[in-house]
């Protein structure tokens, strides 16, 4: 079939892919999944996308199957590889013209030709780079961009190549293109300023998109096409013309109205110019030594001086504080405690740093971060009164500082804490000493600024253990605080509980622990939810801590349990009752068995929440959680809660349910909780067990918590159980010893062994499939020691206990090869007695020596 033929062909099945009648969809889908692997079938396709007459839906359709295609089948190894002859058409086909009209295709086909380089260049397709600069220099508007969009998917794959050899391609690479892509930019920057300061908005929207390229295509190339970029000097010259560009874009975009189209170009552009910077500081800090300076004075100055002011956004403004807290963190410029083990260049950089931070400068950032960064912002405390709730539920940890304004001014504030605190520790100590007292609840600036350096101390509270005496401090004056109940100062009230459970693992007397008790009683009534939230946080950071005692707590535990039960009935949100019950969880684990006359409330409670909770599994992970504390904390009595709790395991653990994949570890912890905490072994425990041949088929990380669970049937009533499941039990362990690890292989054994102990007589019957691969690995001298241990173990216990079905299985091994019975048993004893230093337990070795006396007196020949 001709090309023309077979296109039409294509074409009218990927038109049927694009219906949403799924009675013409799924046959065309199937269709073009048996083509995939037909010869031409990709060079159809290119046919279709390149042809910009037709659909559009039908154009992205053909793109993304091409797309996959490469993925699958491009690379010479690869099943039903594309012949040779094919890919240099297609090659030749992708590069032809860069004239896609639409966005999305075009973004797609960049992104299809970078995937095809990845493999390809240069050594199969030499002619995609030169052809790319070629395109980029063309007069046309739209070709030129989508050469640059092409040139820049290129660059990104090929960086992110990690081969030493791909490595040393993509340096050759950026060595021949790095002027001309300096220049481009360049250009295109220029082109871009001009046309803003004329009033051009369409001609600068269109260079600055051209700019933005050419950007990221540098960024890619500065940072990953250089072993030592700082003794190249155009790398230098384009990463101080960063700055020189990143003032003349602030402008910019302060002269720009925020409805311009460009507006939001321009902060893109100014933040991509930060991730160069960043991006390279990460790469190569002893490189990025030069920059030091000018990077701290550039940030500080935007960030923590009047210079930024109606210039700076947040994001930049993030972007600025990661920049200085890599510097003042980074390793390559900490000298060592000897100095003469120091590099030179280590000492170079942390000269530059203490040059630069001195104390009027550390002062002035640690004043502005705490009293302008730290201060609760009018959209936050909108949010307070507004969505309490989602207040609580604050941004922090991971990752969040790279891109959030608080967590990264919290984070910037710790480290530089951490790196300057003999100067910072005394500025901050004078912030709270000027704010003794009480402050007047009308004056709403002075409780924020007070809310912010009490933040700044919980956050500083480690560096601050020898400058602090947090007890006098707690009983002079910040209990003083908490009871001002007045609804003003709730932000006050709310940040002083914080601060308390910051510096509660730091330092506090346990004498003071009964107090702060009472006062965490009496904030968890406080009219605000923020507040009783909080509160609760700070609970569970005193509970959890290594100087907690029960016998202090005891007296305050009714009341505690009731009100944190109140507030979890009283929260809404998912998030918030997850932490509730978190809390909930930490004092039921810390008191145990004394929680047992409080929790009739939470009992009740616990299955409507759960039944609640049908969309949230993470809620439902925290009540299993919960559950597990509960139960240990009950006991015995625990059983009093099956009708609930075992519906809950048998859903948490049955691998035919969606929701297994988020409950199943909690599931088999409170399955095997459940069990440990029984009295008797009831039909409806019995029944859940039916969840465990699926379970053990998974061959998950869980298998050991599935074995723990089967051994606690066992011990909890063997002859019942086993009558119920010995045979699929024993089907389980012989398909799972097939394919398992050697201590997975001992895991099974030992629960085999566990079974002939507990039933001596009916045990070696049900399990008798597995014992004849027993004896072999015994007679063929079973080359790890523990599994051999095991198995001498096993065969001692039959021996031993059940002497009858011994002979049995001896006989049946004789028989199945070919040899006499008492040959075979002189082989096993001398292997036995050959490995019996492979038993290190003392009861191990003292069953094999009463086991292999039992057969004394013999008639055995061998054993005589």
């Amino acid at each position: 079939m001709d090309l023309n033929s077979a296109s039409t062909i294509v074409l009218q099945v990927l038109t049927q892919a694009t219906s949403q009648d799924t009675a013409v969809l799924k046959p065309a889908e199937e269709q073009l999944k048996q083509w995939e692997t037909q010869p031409g079938f990709y060079s159809v396709l290119l046919n279709i996308f390149t042809n910009h007459s037709l659909d559009v839906n039908v154009r992205w359709l053909a793109v993304l199957y091409f797309k996959n295609g490469i993925d699958r089948y491009w690379r010479r190894v690869a099943p039903h590889a594309l012949s040779e002859e094919e890919k240099t058409t297609l090659r030749a086909g992708l590069i032809a013209n860069f004239n896609e009209p639409v966005n999305q295709i075009a973004t797609q086909i960049s992104v299809l030709i970078a995937k095809v380089a990845r493999v390809d260049c240069p050594r199969q397709w030499p002619e995609l780079i030169p052809t790319l600069l070629e395109s980029v220099k063309v007069q046309d508007d739209l070709q030129q961009h989508r050469a640059l969009l092409t040139l820049y998917h290129v660059t990104k794959t090929l960086a992110s190549k990690r081969l030493a050899a791909d490595r040393k391609l993509f340096y050759d690479l950026t060595s021949g293109i790095y002027s001309f892509a300096c220049s481009l930019w360049n250009h295109h920057t220029d082109t871009f300023l001009q046309q803003i300061c004329t009033g051009d908005e369409t001609g600068a929207t269109n260079s600055l998109e051209r700019t933005l390229l050419s950007l990221k295509v540098l960024r890619k190339l500065t940072v990953h096409g250089f072993v030592e970029p700082h003794w190249n000097a155009e790398v230098m010259g384009f990463l101080h013309a960063v700055f020189e560009r990143l003032k003349q874009f602030l402008e910019c975009s302060r002269s720009i109205r925020a409805e311009n189209l460009c507006r939001d170009r321009v902060e893109k552009t100014i933040i991509l110019f930060t991730k160069v910077l960043l991006d390279f500081l990460d790469q190569h800090p002893f490189s990025f030594t030069s920059l030091i300076q000018r990077s701290l004075e550039f940030a500080v100055s935007y960030v923590f001086t009047e210079a930024g002011e109606g210039i700076v956004f947040e994001q930049f403004i993030v972007q600025c504080m990661n920049l200085i807290k890599m510097i003042v963190k980074n390793y390559a410029y900490k000298p060592s405690k000897n100095i003469e083990d120091s590099s030179p260049e280590t000492l170079e950089a942390h000269k530059i740093k203490t040059a630069f931070f001195t104390y009027p400068t550390l002062m002035e950032i640690c004043r502005r971060l705490v009293t302008h960064y730290f201060l609760l912002t009018k959209e936050e405390l909108t949010m307070w009164e507004e969505d309490p709730e989602g207040f609580t539920v604050e941004e922090t940890g991971g990752d969040s500082w790279k891109y959030s304004l608080r967590p990264c001014t919290e984070v910037l504030f710790i480290d530089i804490f951490h790196e300057y605190n003999q100067t910072l520790a005394p500025v901050l100590l004078e912030m709270v000493r000027s704010l003794q007292g009480s402050t007047n609840v009308e004056d709403t600036n002075a409780i924020l600024i007070k809310d912010a350096v009490y933040n700044a101390v919980g956050l500083a509270a480690y560096e601050l253990f020898d400058s602090v005496d947090f007890d006098q401090w707690f009983k002079n004056q910040l209990l003083a605080e908490l009871q001002v109940s007045h609804n003003r100062y709730k932000p006050i009230r709310r940040r002083v509980i914080w601060l308390i459970g910051q510096w509660i693992s730091v330092k506090f007397k346990s004498d003071l622990r009964p107090v702060l008790y009472e006062t965490i009683c009496n904030l968890l009534q406080d009219q605000d939810l923020v507040v009783r939230i909080e509160t609760a946080t700070t609970l569970k950071l005193t509970v959890d801590d290594f100087e907690f005692r029960t016998d202090q707590f005891l007296p305050y535990l009714e009341s505690m349990f009731t009100l944190l039960f109140k507030l979890l009935q009283e929260v809404t949100e998912c998030d918030t009752k997850m932490h509730v019950l978190h809390v909930l969880s930490c004092v039921i684990e810390r008191v145990n068995i004394q929680i047992q006359p409080y929790v009739g409330c939470l009992v009740q409670y616990l299955p409507l929440l759960w039944k609640q909770s049908e969309e949230h599994n993470m809620l439902r992970c925290a009540i299993l959680t919960t559950l597990i504390h509960l139960v240990q904390g009950l006991g015995a009595d625990s059983k009093n809660l099956y009708p609930f709790l075992l519906p809950v395991i048998q859903l948490s653990t049955d691998v035919t349910q969606p929701p297994h994949v988020y409950l199943l570890e909690d599931g088999l912890e409170l399955w095997l909780v459940t069990l440990e905490n029984s009295p008797c072994l009831t039909p409806e425990l019995l029944r859940i067990f039916q969840n465990m041949s699926a379970l053990l088929e998974l061959s998950s990380e869980n298998l050991k918590n599935c074995f723990k669970i089967i051994n606690a049937y066992i011990f909890l009533s063997s002859s019942e159980f086993l009558q119920m499941y010995a045979s699929v039990l024993c089907q389980s362990f012989c398909s799972l010893l097939k394919d398992i690890t050697t201590e997975g292989q001992v895991q099974v054994l030992k629960v085999v062994e566990n079974v002939l102990k507990v039933n001596p007589v009916l045990g070696p019957q049900m399990f008798q499939p597995l014992l004849p691969s027993i004896f072999r690995g015994i007679i063929d001298g079973e080359r790890y020691p523990v599994v051999m241990s095991t198995y001498l173990g096993i065969m001692g216990r039959v021996l031993l206990q059940n002497a009858r079905f011994f002979s049995l299985l001896l006989s049946e091994m004789a028989h199945e090869l070919g040899q006499e019975s008492d040959q075979i048993l002189g082989n096993m004893i001398e292997m036995w007695v050959d490995r019996m230093d492979n038993i290190t337990q003392p009861e191990r070795r003292k069953l094999s020596a009463l086991a292999l006396l039992s057969l004394l007196p013999s008639l055995n020949a061998f054993i005589s």
